[in-house]
């Protein structure tokens, strides 16, 4: 099959959706008259540590008042520097997720260089912002975002709004149904420099808080051994935590927590 040709006034370039416009149509799904209930991804979160930024997410999707899935995957790699997290309707994030990925590729293909950091979150505001008019109808997605910039040598953060506002954070951020309690979590143990595994740690924490706090939120499921996503990235690029860590790090956040002479915020679910 031939590479369609453009002429150079309507040559999408690098643009990956712009060509799935011009060759057919509509890439996200149109408004729709009639409302469905749908499943919702919940809380996610991203904060700064020395070596980079960690991201992690619970597993919980709500349908209404009912549990949709328990293990649903809420944070991905972009690319090899960038990592990004879902919050809202699942079905349609996910879809922007792929979409995304798919976004950066075509563009380092076609340009033979990566797009800047602040060019990927760019990127991800204009998906967002196409998003608005099932946005206004009430499937909303509320991405977040993060990377390790290679030019600057830092971790960075950036979060979203329904209308595709991007904005930078500078050390840490939630959003989902219970981003408050996990921003207020992290805020109360945040410092500069922290460690990876203390990061992983304050990171974990905050999941657990907010899951004692919000019920669209899943905490640790100890029965059916499933936990919370946790990825790093760093100078090495993207790079899933494994699950025996993020138990170990659970047990010991919690063990702090008891230890403290508090009720270590609830009981596990």
């Amino acid at each position: 099959m031939a590479l369609p040709l453009f002429d150079p006034a309507h040559d999408p370039g690098p643009d990956f959706t712009a060509l799935l416009n011009r060759e057919h149509g509509r890439v996200l799904p149109a408004p729709s008259e009639n409302h469905v209930s749908v499943p919702h991804g919940t809380t996610v979160l991203a904060l700064r540590f020395d070596g980079g930024v960690i991201m992690a997410g619970d597993r919980r999707a709500t349908e209404g008042h009912s549990i949709a899935h328990r293990s649903m995957e809420k944070v991905f790699p972009a690319d090899r520097y960038s990592a990004v997290a879902i919050a809202g309707s699942a079905g349609m994030a996910v879809e922007m997720v792929r979409l995304f990925q798919v976004q950066l590729e075509h563009y380092e293909k076609v340009e033979g260089v990566s797009l800047s950091l602040s060019g990927k979150a760019n990127q991800l505001a204009q998906m967002v912002r196409a998003h608005l008019p099932l946005a206004m109808q009430g499937f909303v997605v509320v991405p977040l975002f993060c990377g390790f910039d290679v030019v600057e040598g830092t971790g960075r953060i950036f979060t979203y709004d329904a209308a595709g506002g991007h904005y930078e954070e500078t050390d840490f951020q939630a959003t989902g149904s219970g981003g408050r309690d996990a921003r207020t979590t992290i805020k109360l143990g945040y410092r500069d420099n922290l460690s990876r595994a203390e990061a992983i740690e304050l990171a974990v924490l905050a999941l657990y808080e907010a899951a004692d706090a919000d019920s669209a939120t899943g905490g640790p499921d100890l029965t059916r051994g499933i936990f919370p996503i946790v990825a790093t990235v760093t100078k090495e690029g993207y790079s899933s935590v494994e699950e025996s860590e993020i138990a170990e790090r659970f047990e010991a956040a919690i063990e702090r927590r008891r230890s403290l002479g508090g009720n270590a915020g609830g009981t596990l679910r």
